[in-house]
């Protein structure tokens, strides 16, 4: 099944997108990290000012090791933001910090998809951790071919696609972010016009990794309905 040259093509493509996704962040954000805004102020600060302009008092703003770590914590309601954003005046910190932020005001907010992406984190995970076995045994079956192929078949593909909903559901969140991200920096004074397309630039390459992630996860998710007859008829 892995020597199959349709798999290793899906295979091929999606490790062709992430490459291409992430080179694009880390040279975006290389780029504009060595650009410094004229406020001086650190990503840390520019997070707190955002939260403060939004009314959100109970949000923890802490370093964390690593780059591009950045991350939000809705458990624990703490912005976490790696060293090269935490204490840096770049533009790219500046853009990366006001992303993260703007998941906290999803969350003060009631985002609707923000919540559904958190509900179904374990429901991803267990798919995730599942779906290769059922996969696999569903071919060893028959696929769609023999009754019990056929059962298999669908479990595993079902289980497969609780991964790709949640990679969905992340774009609209991620996208939904750096629009509040960018409009807070903008309407809040707190970088120049010129400063605010190269965070833009740093926040619209990160978006490719999302999008490359469902791509991917799209692709293999229709190989394995494809292969095991459960699209177009079995295939041998």
């Amino acid at each position: 099944m892995f020597f199959d040259p349709l798999y290793l093509i899906v295979i091929g493509v999606g490790m062709a997108l992430s490459l291409f996704a992430q080179a694009r962040v880390k040279g975006a954000f290389a780029k504009y990290s060595r650009i410094a805004t004229r406020s001086r102020m650190t990503g840390a600060q520019v997070a707190q000012a955002i939260l403060d302009r939004n009314g959100i008092r109970d949000v923890k703003i802490e370093p964390v090791r690593g780059k591009l770590s950045d991350h939000y914590d809705p458990r624990s309601k703490t912005l976490r933001l790696s060293e090269p954003v935490y204490g840096s005046n770049s533009m790219a910190a500046f853009g990366v910090a006001a992303h993260e932020v703007g998941h906290a005001i999803q969350h003060a907010t009631g985002y609707a998809p923000l919540g559904f992406r958190s509900a179904w984190v374990p429901v991803a995970n267990t798919g995730s951790g599942l779906s290769i076995i059922v996969l696999i045994l569903a071919a060893i079956l028959g696929g769609a071919a023999t009754p019990l192929g056929h059962t298999a078949s669908l479990i595993g593909v079902l289980l497969f696609a609780t991964t790709t909903v949640f990679t969905l559901v992340t774009l609209p969140v991620e996208f939904d972010a750096s629009k509040r991200a960018l409009a807070a920096l903008d309407s809040g004074g707190l970088v120049t016009r010129d400063e605010l397309t190269g965070a833009r630039s740093v926040l619209n390459a990160a978006a490719m990794t999302y999008v490359a992630a469902f791509i991917t996860s799209l692709l293999t998710l229709l190989y394995w309905a494809f292969r095991l007859g459960l699209l177009g008829g079995r295939r041998d």
